[in-house]
């Protein structure tokens, strides 16, 4: 199932799902400030490129977990209480988030190589509940498929892939453009937090999903 057979109703599940993708990559926790350090700290552009992947692929397990995690409940839960459990633990790991996220940093060194990418990135998505915001799209998704075990999968699985391009196109460009140009000194001169932009993407999914349960 794609985006230009997708009905009507569903098409801003998969715009959202594509969309969540670029504000993940956006976001420099999710991969592309480290890419950047790996590449200065080895003196190579070929580093930066080789970083992104492996960080992709850690993200994408750990949105799978979430995915799974929608497409197993949804099967045996009612969807009102999927949707108001989800939006509560959006909200409750926001709080944890503003009082302790800056606390508990995940830390890998400069010499880590692809395996140590893969298990830094599922740890940092799992850890910003990246995959808990994707919940109100992958939730419609599913249960559209309501009886069709086997199309809920291939549809939790299509939605893991946009998000995950989404994220690895932006992820890496960010990270090149940076790299080549900019040069990490513009974040001394202009930052946005995305910490707590994230949070209030937390806590505004968690509210979306209470709202419409």
């Amino acid at each position: 199932m794609n985006m230009a057979s997708a009905a009507p109703g569903q098409a801003w599940e998969w715009f959202a799902i594509a969309g969540l993708g670029v504000f993940h990559g956006f976001n420099p926790a999710m991969g592309w400030l480290f890419a950047v350090a790996l590449g200065l700290h080895r003196h190579s552009r070929r580093v930066v490129l080789l970083a992104i992947p492996p960080m992709a692929l850690g993200h994408a397990l750990s949105i799978g977990v979430v995915a799974a995690l929608v497409l197993a409940t949804g099967l045996v839960v009612d969807s009102h209480l999927i949707r108001i459990a989800s939006g509560a633990l959006l909200i409750a790991w926001a709080a944890y988030q503003l009082r302790y996220g800056h606390r508990h940093r995940v830390r890998v060194g400069m010499t880590t190589g692809s395996a140590g990418l893969v298990a830094w990135s599922f740890l940092m998505a799992s850890a910003h509940g990246a995959g808990l915001m994707l919940i109100p799209a992958l939730l419609p998704l599913c249960g559209s498929m309501a009886g069709r075990s086997s199309g809920a999968l291939l549809v939790s699985l299509a939605a893991v892939g946009v998000h995950t391009l989404a994220t690895l196109l932006v992820t890496g460009g960010i990270a090149l453009v940076v790299y080549d140009w900019l040069g990490v000194g513009v974040l001394r001169r202009g930052w946005i937090n995305f910490d707590r932009l994230w949070i209030i993407g937390l806590v505004g999914t968690g509210l979306l999903l209470i709202a419409t349960s």
